[in-house]
């Protein structure tokens, strides 16, 4: 028991303050290391009727089907082609792992707690729903994703049903 709890800290502490780093055009954004499983290359996408325009649809990894999103659309960007440098980041959100899909990856990067900064507040005093912080690395700045609020509670559960309802019938 003591060995399993001192390897959950070790795990937990290895994975303090690192982000891997992801371009969506000229933005650097960051996704605390922790929720990544993999990464993989853009893959052939089976799309899902009913689904946001963002939800690009699902893809088989190694027998398990995993919904994807594109980063680019679910922020309101303009669409872009994918090309040979588009990613797959394969996290786990709430135990379900769902796919992103990125322009490129970019690196892992240590960002300490006191080098990361609330993101200003717009609106009215509302801050952007799905930045967490912002990290200053050098002269530059990465926005750090609060990868609980890329789907909404409603938005995962009718992704997950709508898949599992699909993908066993």
């Amino acid at each position: 028991m003591a060995e399993m709890i001192a390897e959950d800290f070790f795990e937990e502490d290895t994975q303090k303050n690192k982000f891997l780093t992801f371009s969506l055009g000229n933005e650097i954004y960051g996704i605390e290391i922790k929720y990544v499983t993999e990464i993989i290359g853009i893959q052939p996408v089976t799309e899902v009727p009913e689904l946001p325009n963002y939800v690009r649809g699902i893809v088989n990894l190694r027998g398990k089907i995993i919904p994807v999103i594109d980063v680019r659309l679910r922020f309101k960007k303009p669409f872009m082609e994918y090309s040979d440098r588009t990613c797959v980041i394969v996290i786990d959100i709430q135990e379900i792992s769902i796919g992103l899909i990125v322009d490129s990856v970019c690196e892992v990067l240590v960002i300490p707690e006191d080098e990361i900064v609330p993101p200003p507040s717009v609106n009215g005093g509302a801050s952007n729903k799905y930045i967490k912080g912002i990290g200053k690395v050098d002269n530059s700045i990465k926005l750090i994703l609060d990868c609980d609020k890329l789907l909404k509670e409603e938005e995962l559960s009718n992704l997950t049903s709508t898949l599992s309802e699909g993908v066993i019938s």
